[in-house]
């Protein structure tokens, strides 16, 4: 009878082998069926686009041979042609600018707004209402939000550093109340039990513990600012290394031009990536 019931449930699990080479059995559900089917589905459907899409009677071989070989020049042979390394430096420190102003001001509004948002310590009807507001906000792309207000700003870099900051807001309110629902709750019951006001909590109990964390989020997030005010200055105006890079791109078409502003922007991607993470080791 015992063994019965065991080959019933059997038919129903599946085998999973851990890191360690420990063997579990996971049993199967509705959920996880569902998430297989629809991965089928998209392998299947990815396939078949691939091979029915309209190819334009385009040879792909020398299409392929042609991408490879303008990548060569690009990186192989890079060099500036309508611009100087000097002015070079200035547009990067543009987007620099960009980048790091919308980082601080929404890194600011965001851990007050944060506050409002983490359920250990906000009032439930106002984090709940705080989450819908800033998930919304997540859901418009960044490009959005830059364009709707360049309708007031105009064309610029004022509407790209709002447009960046109100973006940076929402993100950062919920990365920043992630980690304050973290926290454990006995330490926060303890000072109110011993009579710490709000601020005090925050500033004593909340900001230690989390402080690494923010940290880390806030310079991720600048890394997504700067990634977007390249992109920014040639779809806003905003100037800056974006705008000389899609002149290169596609005004002058200078392969050799826009590699090199490629390979300035990745050197200062790793820079920011490498000050980062020294500033995170202090800070533990």
């Amino acid at each position: 009878m015992g063994g019965n019931t065991v080959a019933k449930n059997m038919k129903h699990s599946y085998i999973i082998k851990n890191r360690n080479g420990k063997i579990k059995i996971a049993s199967k559900s509705k959920g996880t069926t569902v998430i297989h089917a629809t991965l089928i589905s998209l392998c299947i459907l990815t396939i078949f686009a691939f091979f029915t899409f309209d190819k334009k009677e385009i040879d792909l071989i020398q299409a392929t041979l042609d991408t490879i070989r303008n990548f060569g020049v690009a990186f192989f042979q890079p060099r500036l042609r309508y611009d100087t390394f000097a002015g070079v430096i200035h547009q990067l420190g543009v987007t620099f600018s960009l980048g790091i102003l919308s980082t601080i001001i929404g890194a600011i509004i965001a851990f007050f707004g944060s506050l409002l948002c983490a359920s250990n310590i906000a009032n439930p009807q106002m984090a709940a209402i705080v989450k819908a507001f800033v998930s919304f906000i997540r859901a418009v792309p960044t490009i959005l939000w830059v364009l709707i207000f360049a309708v007031s700003a105009g064309l610029g870099s004022v509407a790209a550093v709002i447009g960046l900051t109100f973006h940076s807001v929402s993100y950062l309110i919920k990365a920043y109340s992630e980690a304050i629902e973290e926290i454990d709750y006995g330490i926060i019951e303890a000072l109110k039990a011993s009579g710490a006001s709000y601020w005090q909590i925050v500033f004593q109990a909340i900001v230690p513990s989390c402080i690494t964390y923010m940290v880390a989020w806030t310079f991720m997030r600048f890394e997504i600012n700067f990634a977007n005010a390249v992109a920014m200055g040639a779809a806003a105006g905003a100037g800056g290394i974006g705008y000389s890079l899609f002149m290169s791109g596609s005004f002058y078409f200078d392969l050799r031009e826009t590699g090199f502003l490629t390979i300035v922007i990745v050197i200062t991607v790793i820079l920011l990536e490498m000050v980062s993470t020294k500033i995170k080791e202090k800070i533990r």
